[in-house]
This record gives structure tokens, C-alpha cells and sequence, in this order.
């Protein structure tokens, strides 16, 4: 390590121009004709193993052949009956390792029927359309609930439950509406504010009062929603990331990834956005990747992605490697770090100790590799990080809030889902669906209670 090399940390190092192409859209929409195509090439099949991959189980063959019949509205209306954050999931979902994966096309000729993007076609031609909105509220039901966090599992459950016709107060303790939609995914996936224009659809289904900056921080708290509303649903996410734990974690120019990808997709002016000249990302997942990418994006000149194990272990699918690796990004392995080494109190280097599974059981060889670095950013998970939750009396199973298979919590009258509780892959689709199915159990104890004016 050098000791006279100064860290390099700075913003502004590309043009207005480089910035502006570089976050462009990296799947850009199909124009008409192409979709029409792609959709020609769909057989319909008649068991739709993709629809049983799509954990909400959009009817896929129904919305592509729509597509095909130019009937797009349709299309989109197939979609969003299932899984209301239909635009968002077709931008961010590994369709790759879903749908796409188990298409008949893909396993005949190793290439599927693009599902992802038909879906954000539909999608994004109904609500850019002068009457975007297809559903309805029921009539009034007199229930009331709260739903704690406007990410895509408490949107779900909000949306499902208005349209039910019941009341609902949704809080959430950030700015702005959205959860991981809005702070947590790689801007060049989601551009234009997308996030932000579909939660105003979704919320034009009415029955939704939203407030923001609302946090839960006492077990009183939760126990006044409880007695105030008639149910309460938690989809708080993961408040928390995980600490190396090692020497010099505290040192300038050492961050979490999360919050990296946070300030990006807040910031009105990437160039407002300090990058190092030489970055290390630690960990081996998508939040890895998506910060990864963005590093190069914004300048850096040399980006490495750093994981313990080996490719097939890692959370990023073979698709999101591949992007990493495309866009400049080296991917090392089988590196755990021991120690992050400063200078002048900012970080200048990494010292990792290789790694080998022995038993099934990861190893030090007894070598190390020292990488130089001006910015390191941890992206080796998240937690639940709230400890009111257990204060509540919340029972808890993997370091997260435990449920059934209706999304019941322990404490009665409260459902919680996505990233909070105990299952599922951490995807957004997953958080829609577990939303989705609280709701289902939310309305059906609601209709068997009498209302309180009888």
C-alpha cells in the first residue's frame, strides 16, 4: 500500500452528458411492433410453468396473448389483478431465475419469451393513458386498518384492502412512499421516478390516507393501532444492515451500500454523488451489484466486487454477474475480508484472507491479497434492527418476525409481510404476494366481525 497516494474521493468526474447516458434506461420500453412479435412467440401453454413461477401468479399466457390481440388495456388489467406493482416488478424482478427461467421456449431453444418486458409494456401504456385507473372500491365497509410501511408489501395490502372497500391508514417513516421501490434499487432500472408515479396510481384507487414520517418506536404504539383500527398489518422491511465487525470499519470512505444506493436515487444531480477512484464492494448479492454498477457509472475508475465464497453461491443471479462484469466491474472470490486499513483516518486498503470449503465449511488457506482502495461499500445484508419488535411480544424465527401461512403475527389482529418476516427471497414480487395475502386474511376475519354500530 502506498502511503503517498492520496485518497481519491470526489464527485463531478463525468459531464453532464456522460451522466445522463450512462443512467439512461438500461432496458429500454419495446416499441409496439416489437411487442406485438415477442408476444407472437408465447405457445399459451396450457399448465404455464411461468405463471407458477411468478410467486403472484399473473396469468402470463392471458396478458401476452392480449398483447397479440392488441387488446393492451386487457393485457395490463391480467396484470395488475394480480399483483398491483405490476410496472415496478417488470423492471426489477430476476425474471431470469422465474418466469423467464421455466419458459417452454427457454427450455427448447435457450431462449424464453421476454415476460418482463411485455409486462412493463402493458403496464406502462395503461398509466400513461388519459384513464389509467380499471379498478373500483366496494362499497364501505366501516373497517378500518393500518398498515405500518409503504413499501411494496404494505402497498399491496393497502391497495387490496381499498378495494375491498375498508379504510386504510398507511404510515410510513420516510419522506417519501415506496420502501426499497424508491431508496433501494439501481436508478438505471427505475428512471424517470417511475416508483413514484405508480404509488400515485395505486393510491388513486381511494381508501388510502398516507402519512409520512411516522415511525413505530414504542410497544405503546402498536398497541394503541391495535385498539384504534379493527386490524393492523406490519410490512416494515429491514431497518438495519450488518457490520463487518472488523478493524477500521469506521474509517472515512468506508459505507453501506444501502445507504450509497439511497442517496443516488434521491439525488437530483448525480454529479452531487462522491465516488472513489478505486472502490471495493463487499458482499455478493444485488444490493451488491447495483452498487457495484453505479460506482462505475458515476467514474470510478476500478470497481471489484468481493465474495467469500464461490459464483454459484452468490445472491446475484448469473444475469446480474454478467451485467457487473459488462459494465467494467472486476468479481472476486473465494476473499473474506480481515481488516480495513487506513491513513490520515480514510480508508486506502482492503487485506483479505482466501478462502476454500472444507466439509462443507468455509476456511482460511493461510493466504492473503491486499487490494488498494479509496471507498469500500458493505453490502453483506440486512436485519430487522428494531427492537420494539420484540417489545411488542412478536415472535421472532431467523432474526425476523414470524408468521403462518395467512401472514398472522403472534399478537392478535396483526399480519405482517416482505422482507420483515421469516420467508421468501427477499424479492419485491415476494413482498407484493405476501401483502397481497395478508389482505385476503385481513378481509375475511373483518366480514365475520360485527361492526361495532350494530
Amino acid at each position: 500500500m502506498s502511503e503517498q497516494r492520496k485518497p481519491d474521493i470526489r464527485p463531478g468526474r463525468l459531464t453532464a452528458e456522460a451522466y445522463a447516458a450512462r443512467f439512461a434506461d438500461i432496458a429500454p420500453p419495446l416499441e409496439e411492433a416489437q411487442a406485438v412479435l415477442e408476444a407472437s412467440r408465447c405457445l399459451y401453454c396450457f399448465d404455464a410453468p411461468c405463471m407458477q413461477a411468478c410467486p403472484t401468479r399473473i396469468d402470463v399466457p392471458s396478458f401476452i396473448r392480449r398483447i397479440s390481440e392488441d387488446n393492451v388495456r386487457g393485457a395490463a388489467e391480467a396484470i395488475l389483478q394480480a399483483n398491483p406493482l405490476g410496472g415496478f416488478c417488470a423492471r426489477d424482478c430476476p425474471t431470469e431465475v422465474l418466469c423467464e427461467q421455466v419458459c417452454v421456449r427457454n427450455v427448447q431453444q435457450g431462449r424464453p419469451v421476454a415476460i418482463g418486458r411485455l409486462q412493463r409494456f402493458a403496464v406502462d401504456r395503461l398509466l400513461a393513458s388519459a384513464d389509467s385507473q380499471i379498478f373500483e372500491r366496494a362499497a364501505a365497509s366501516g373497517r378500518r386498518v393500518a398498515v405500518l410501511g409503504a413499501g411494496p408489501a404494505g402497498l399491496a395490502c393497502a391497495h387490496s384492502l381499498a378495494r375491498a372497500g375498508h379504510a386504510v391508514m398507511l404510515y410510513d417513516a420516510r419522506p417519501k412512499a415506496g420502501g426499497l421501490n424508491e431508496y433501494g434499487v439501481a436508478t438505471y432500472k427505475t428512471v424517470g421516478d417511475y416508483a413514484q408515479r405508480e404509488i400515485e396510481w395505486l393510491l388513486g384507487v381511494g381508501g388510502i390516507t398516507l402519512e409520512c414520517g411516522w415511525a413505530l418506536q414504542s410497544a405503546g404504539q402498536l398497541e394503541s393501532l391495535r385498539r384504534e383500527y379493527d386490524a393492523v398489518f406490519l410490512g416494515l422491511g429491514l431497518a438495519d444492515t450488518y457490520r463487518l465487525g472488523l478493524p477500521g470499519e469506521t474509517l472515512t470512505g468506508v459505507v453501506d451500500a444501502v445507504e450509497f444506493i439511497s442517496a443516488l436515487r434521491q439525488a437530483a444531480d448525480r454529479a452531487t454523488i462522491p465516488i472513489g477512484r478505486r472502490v471495493i464492494v463487499i458482499g455478493g448479492g444485488m444490493t451488491a451489484v447495483d452498487a457495484a454498477v453505479q460506482s462505475k457509472l458515476l467514474g470510478a475508475e476500478r470497481v471489484d466486487m468481493v465474495y467469500r465464497r464461490g459464483p454459484e453461491h452468490m445472491g446475484a443471479s448469473r444475469e446480474e454477474q454478467d451485467l457487473a462484469r459488462t459494465r467494467g466491474v472486476g468479481i472476486l472470490h473465494w476473499l473474506a475480508p480481515a481488516e480495513l486499513l487506513g491513513v490520515g483516518g480514510s480508508v486506502r486498503a482492503v487485506r483479505f484472507a482466501r478462502q476454500r470449503l472444507a466439509a462443507g465449511r468455509l476456511e482460511p488457506t493461510g493466504e492473503e491479497c491486499l487490494l488498494e482502495a479509496d471507498m469500500v461499500l458493505k453490502a453483506i445484508g440486512q436485519r430487522l434492527g428494531n427492537p420494539v419488535l420484540i417489545q411488542c411480544g412478536l415472535a421472532q424465527r431467523e432474526g425476523r418476525i414470524a408468521v403462518d401461512a395467512s401472514g398472522r403475527t403472534s399478537v392478535a389482529g396483526v399480519w405482517a409481510g416482505g422482507d420483515c418476516i421469516a420467508e421468501g427471497q427477499d424479492l419485491t414480487v415476494d413482498a407484493v404476494a405476501q401483502g397481497l395475502r395478508a389482505a385476503r386474511d385481513i378481509d375475511l376475519q373483518l366480514r365475520r366481525l360485527p361492526c361495532a354500530a350494530e
